[in-house]
């Protein structure tokens, strides 16, 4: 695996990346925030490990800003910081696994596969589902309560990119990303108008709506 670990404690930096690289992954470090989120955005990951408190950018920061920019790969946050809160707000910003400092590097490396292998499964499955709801991604067919449901290309994707990420915060920079391929926010009514498409055909006819509007933060799809 291609790893980005961002930690700017010079020593576990070193020892994580020999531990890896002697199991056969290939570890980058970065060691500040701004550093971290510029490498993350500008080079392909399977996987990154990212300490709470850096310098430049903190790691909470930094999470929000490469999921805000619609990137979905894997993060291990790891740090020193163990209190609940620091855990929720963590796995609620975009953090797959939290793993606190002092930590034993089996665990590391097992949380690592579990992490992936999660990633794996979602991403290559063909049948997505939220309640009644399915999308098939080899047919492109969509139906809801057996009935099938006829959705334009934009409303598809955004549909299947919700479904990727169910029971998430998906934010209108994360679908500007993947459904239009804008790296910026051009400040139109293009998302909210294409979610209210997606709307009238998958919710307003039947009883229970699936998709819910989080008032200036995005849309979840509750499965």
């Amino acid at each position: 695996m291609h790893i980005l670990l961002v930690e700017d404690d010079s020593k576990i930096a070193q020892f994580i990346q020999e531990e890896l690289e002697e199991d056969g992954h290939r570890v980058v470090i970065c060691q500040d925030g701004k550093t971290g989120a510029h490498t993350a955005l500008t080079s392909q990951w399977d996987m990154i490990i990212l300490d709470r408190m850096l310098p430049k950018l903190d790691g909470l920061t930094l999470l929000q800003q490469i999921r805000d920019q619609g990137l979905a790969t894997p993060v291990l946050m790891l740090t020193a910081m163990d209190g609940i809160q620091e855990r929720v707000d963590g796995l609620s910003t975009g953090a797959d696994d939290y793993l606190v400092k002092p930590f034993d590097i089996a665990e590391l490396r097992a949380r690592i596969y579990a992490i992936v292998r999660r990633s794996v499964n979602t991403t290559n499955k063909t049948l997505l589902y939220a309640q009644d709801l399915v999308l098939n991604r080899t047919t492109q067919a969509v139906s809801r309560a057996d009935q099938p449901i006829i959705l334009m290309p934009r409303e598809y994707k955004i549909l299947e990119y919700m479904l990727l990420h169910a029971d998430q915060l998906v934010t209108k920079s994360m679908l500007l990303q993947h459904v239009w391929h804008f790296n910026f926010d051009p400040q139109t009514s293009l998302v909210q108008t294409h979610v209210s498409r997606l709307r009238s055909k998958i919710d307003k006819p039947f009883d229970s709506p699936l998709i819910e509007t989080i008032k200036g933060q995005g849309y979840v799809i509750h499965s």
